[in-house]
């Protein structure tokens, strides 16, 4: 069973900022020959995360906000205070919950995600930086 990676990156300016990378994701798997199986999204970074969301602005700011709620920017946790200049504990907090990677199976060459349904890297940091995307399909 053949194993293909790309790997791209993405400009993000932190601060809960979602960014859709579903198109990068069909293009590489379009190139391929691979008609059926599974594709893994992985980002490279502790303080972002990929998942599936209905991408409309809305949904966008509700993200944000609910993240803001459950783990606020606070400079006393551990992390903060205990490394100087660091203000990002709960860039990393956060994305310990949200995770760092997504399986979508496929078949006929196509995601079989539904009809809102969108690939986005939702970046948790505090500052602008690339984050690093690999794409790994698997199947036959």
């Amino acid at each position: 069973m053949p194993v293909l990676t790309h790997t791209f990156s993405v400009t993000m300016q932190g601060h809960s900022q979602i960014g859709n990378i579903s198109e990068p994701v069909r293009r590489f798997l379009a190139s391929t020959s691979i008609q059926a199986g599974i594709v893994t999204i992985f980002v490279k970074h502790t303080t972002a995360s990929v998942l599936i969301i209905e991408d409309e602005p809305g949904l966008r700011a509700d993200t944000k906000t609910v993240w803001d709620r459950l783990i606020p920017a606070d400079s006393t946790w551990q992390h903060n205070t205990r490394n100087p200049g660091e203000n990002n504990a709960h860039s990393h907090l956060r994305g310990q919950i949200q995770g760092q990677s997504l399986t979508i199976p496929f078949a006929d060459n196509q995601l079989l995600l539904g009809t809102w349904q969108e690939i986005v890297v939702l970046d948790f940091d505090t500052r602008a930086r690339s984050r690093d995307i690999v794409v790994q399909v698997m199947g036959e």
